[in-house]
């Protein structure tokens, strides 16, 4: 397969830091095709490190789901499946609405502010994979001021497992779709505001379906 150029992220406190945050951003942003090969060669050629603080980046992504290590061909992404990624659907499709009714009951002004400053960031980023972890970030605001440390547990599991699949729905019609989920996200915040929990709830089962439609066009 083809390699893939990495794009390095800004300077990090360690190498071991720098290549993690510049492999995670390329796997997240979709820059990385499904099943692609991580050779810990290469990368440290790429990116002017030595082989340590690859081998270290690719255990934390392995880790964290991100990829996996097969003992005969080493570090590759995860093929996309689709079973696994319609069953992590149809679980946030059933607990997502729990939880932002919840959180539509506890969540505070502060709050509200705080995922409003990370959607204002999303629409200005121009780096997918960014993109991708700030709309995390902005997810879990909701999720945290629901009160409920299980559920957010599940659901944080359920939203870091369909990140990558949130970086796949980005490719080909990559602006559109960025659109289309930012539009989302300023609708969401908007019902927050008005503490509208069937409103909210509406935006986030049609924000979902969205990036599930997506998922499957590229599969």
């Amino acid at each position: 397969m083809t390699n893939v150029v990495l794009k390095p992220g800004p300077p990090a406190r360690t190498a071991h830091a720098f290549v993690y945050e510049t492999l995670r951003r390329a796997i997240l942003g979709g820059e990385l095709p499904p099943g692609y090969r991580l050779v810990q060669a290469d990368i440290a050629t790429q990116l002017k490190v030595s082989i340590t603080p690859v081998r270290e980046a690719l255990r934390d992504l392995a880790g964290e789901g991100l990829i996996r290590i097969d003992p005969h061909r080493g570090a590759m992404l995860r093929e996309l499946d689709l079973a696994e990624v319609r069953e992590i659907h149809e679980l946030r499709r059933m607990l997502e609405p729990v939880s932002i009714r919840k959180a539509v009951e506890r969540i505070t002004d502060e709050e509200i502010d705080r995922a409003e400053g990370l959607r204002a960031l999303m629409v200005a980023e121009l780096d997918a994979g960014e993109w991708v972890e700030l709309n995390r970030r902005f997810h879990a605001v909701f999720g945290d001021a629901a009160g409920s440390p299980r559920l957010c547990a599940i659901l944080t599991g359920l939203r870091d497992g369909a990140a990558v699949h949130v970086g796949l729905s980005l490719r080909g019609r990559e602006r559109a779709r960025r659109e289309e989920a930012d539009l989302d996200h300023r609708e969401l915040v908007a019902a927050f505001r008005r503490r509208h929990a069937e409103e909210a709830v509406r935006v986030v089962l049609r924000h979902l379906d969205s990036t599930m439609a997506a998922v499957e066009r590229l599969a």
